[in-house]
Formats: C-alpha cells, sequence, structure tokens
C-alpha cells in the first residue's frame, strides 16, 4: 500500500470516527443534563475528548505525509508521533477533570432522574461504540496506524463504560439505588489509565524500541538466501515514522569473492529487501569468513562453544582467523545482563588462557533485534 492510499484511509476513518463522536456527544450531554447525570455528561464528555483525538490525527497524518525537504531528508513521519502524544495529552487531561467532578457528585450527591428513552439513547450509543471501534482497530491495522488503532481500542472500552452507565440507570429504575457519581468515577479512573497508556506507547516510539522480531527475520531471511552470504547479523531498524524505516546489517561472505562481485551482491539485496518488505537498506557492512581450510574451521567452532556457554553471550559471529599471523577476529553479541567491558575482560582472559599463540580482537555487539 503506498503512502497516498494510506493517508486516504486514515482521514476517512478519522472523519467518520469525528461525526460518530459529536453525534453520540450530542445526544448524551442533552440527556445527561435533562436527567443530572453525571455518568452519561463525563461519557458525553468522553465522546469530545475522541472527536477532537480524531482531529489532530488528521493533521498528524496531513502533516507527516509532506514530501522530504533540505532540512528534513528523510521526510516528516515522526509528526505522527507528536500527534499521538498530543490526543494522550487530550485524554488525560478529560479523565481527570472527569474525576475532579465525579468526585464532587459523591460528596454532594444530586439525585438523577432516568427514563426509558434515556435507557434507549445510552443503548444505541452502546452499540454504534461497538461498531465504530471495531471498524477502526481494523482500519488501523489494515494501514498501520499506531493512532488508528488505539483510537479503536478506545472506543470500543467506551462501549463497555458506556454499558456501565446504562446499567447503573436500570439499577436506579429498579431498585431506586443511585451509583451514577461512582460511575462517573470509574469511567474516570480508565480514562486517566488510558490517557497514561497511549503517553507510554507514544514515548516508547520517540525513543526507539526493539525492532518487530517478525520483521527482522523475515529481512535476515531474504538476505541470507543470495549466494555466498553465510549469515546477516547486526541489523538495526532506524524508524522515521510509521512504515518508514532504514535498515543497516552485516554480513558474511567469503574470503574470496571480488569487489565486483560484492558490489552486485549488495546492490540486489537492497533492491530485494525494499520490494518485499518496504524497507530501505542504507547500509551493508562486511565479514569474511576463511574458505579451504579445516583448521580455521575447527578453531572457529571450538571458539564459539566456549564463548556462548557463558549465558550473557548470544552468538559470536564475523569469524576469520589468519593462521600465519596468528590472529584472531570476531563479533560477540552480549545480552542486557552483563555490562559490556566486563563480558569482554572475561573472554579476553579466557582466550589468552586457551590460545597463549594467538592474539585476539573481539568486538562487542549489542542484542539490538532478535539473534538466533
Amino acid at each position: 500500500m503506498n503512502s497516498n492510499d494510506r493517508e486516504k484511509i486514515i482521514i476517512q476513518t478519522s472523519v467518520l470516527g469525528i461525526l460518530a463522536n459529536i453525534f453520540l456527544a450530542a445526544f448524551k450531554a442533552a440527556v445527561g443534563f435533562a436527567s443530572h447525570s453525571i455518568a452519561i455528561t463525563l461519557d458525553a464528555v468522553n465522546n469530545l475528548s475522541d472527536a477532537l483525538s480524531s482531529i489532530i490525527t488528521i493533521v498528524g497524518t496531513k502533516l507527516s505525509s509532506k514530501l522530504p525537504d533540505k532540512k528534513h531528508p528523510l521526510g516528516h513521519g515522526r509528526i505522527e508521533y507528536l500527534s499521538a502524544m498530543l490526543v494522550s495529552g487530550i485524554v488525560l487531561y478529560a479523565g481527570i477533570t472527569s474525576l475532579v467532578e465525579s468526585v464532587k457528585k459523591v460528596i454532594h450527591p444530586q439525585k438523577a432522574t432516568y427514563d426509558y428513552i434515556t435507557l434507549i439513547i445510552i443503548a444505541v450509543a452502546v452499540v454504534i461504540k461497538l461498531l465504530l471501534g471495531a471498524y477502526v482497530k481494523a482500519q488501523g491495522k489494515k494501514v498501520n496506524s499506531s493512532a488508528l488503532i488505539a483510537s479503536g481500542s478506545d472506543a470500543s472500552f467506551d462501549a463497555i463504560l458506556s454499558a456501565s452507565v446504562f446499567a447503573s440507570a436500570v439499577l436506579f429504575l429498579a431498585t431506586g439505588l443511585s451509583l451514577e457519581a461512582f460511575v462517573g468515577a470509574l469511567i474516570s479512573i480508565v480514562i486517566i489509565k488510558s490517557g497514561v497508556e497511549m503517553m507510554i506507547d507514544t514515548l516508547n516510539e520517540i525513543i526507539g524500541v526493539r525492532a518487530d522480531p517478525k520483521e527482522t527475520r523475515k529481512i535476515k531471511a531474504i538476505v541470507s538466501e543470495e549466494e555466498g552470504v553465510r549469515g546477516a547479523y547486526d541489523l538495526v531498524m532506524y524508524n522515521y515514522g510509521p512504515n518508514r524505516n532504514l535498515v543497516s546489517l552485516h554480513i558474511e561472505i567469503p574470503d574470496t569473492m571480488t569487489v565486483c562481485e560484492l558490489d552486485h551482491l549488495t546492490r540486489k539485496i537492497e533492491t530485494r529487501v525494499y520490494n518485499e518488505t518496504g524497507n530501505v537498506v542504507s547500509a551493508v557492512g562486511i565479514y569474511s569468513y576463511n574458505t579451504g581450510d579445516d583448521e580455521a574451521a575447527r578453531l572457529r567452532n571450538e571458539i564459539a562453544g566456549k564463548i556462548t556457554a557463558h549465558e550473557w553471550a548470544i552468538q559470536v559471529h564475523g569469524f576469520y582467523v589468519d593462521l600465519k599471523a596468528k590472529d584472531i577476529r570476531f563479533d560477540v553479541v552480549l545480552s542486557f545482563d552483563i555490562e559490556p567491558q566486563k563480558g569482554l575482560d572475561i573472554l579476553y582472559q579466557e582466550m589468552a588462557k586457551a590460545y597463549p599463540d594467538y592474539t585476539f580482537t573481539i568486538s562487542p555487539d549489542v542484542d539490538i533485534s532478535v539473534t538466533e
């Protein structure tokens, strides 16, 4: 799916959400004021905040789709994360103000006056919110929009909250027991929780999170399928907005490959990865491995076994040995359970003791993407 189609779907879905939420907010507000129900009134406020969130989603999508320029050569995709942060702030503010009003009603209760028309309106609102939530969430997954997915989930949860208002109204009509102020407080707490979770998710996107294992495995599999490539390692994905990733990685190739062959190979890798995953390979590093030498293969297997015996040493790769110069070099992927320098010190000491005739160059790698 191209960026234009994605933008069109996000905007159309958001507009539908705006119209539905404004419609629901108007009816709920009218019913809430008429019945003196704080729970229904706060539910209407929640619908208005959802509508405002959709508006911000549209603005963020439009701004993020701007073409790259000299100042922003990698585009404006991360604006979507900033708009998602604004949305989470609005939800959080709505939840806090709603909680304050609910607590006031608990301390100074005002008797609600429900009727069967009110029940019908609330029931219709529940159904509309359920359908809207399912649709928006499905569209969000279709175009990989975290903002739409969050909106869809929020709408589905709103339906549950509206159902709790409906239940409190039924209870009041049946028994005369009014719990609507407490239900309003419950709704407020849930809204606050939703806002905090949305904010944390967006902050994680801005800070940078571990790449999707399914995606990194796919890229590594594509690269490793190419003739001469024994493995793909050190894969890093740099995110510049939804569906906008740059990829760097290392490949392990035979020490007999020429520069011309390597140039052809890397260009083929770049083309395949983009065509099959949509990710842009921005850099390909090279590891060479020994060919036609049984002693080098023996040393590789033996040393890799010694190193990965440590739980914090996840993988050894990029192994090369110069038998004449008695020089061995390789990379080791260290887990986050050990400080890198400490891990290196342990490995250098062990290698010096086990292979005193060799000099070692060990490069530590961070466990950035799934390592297998």
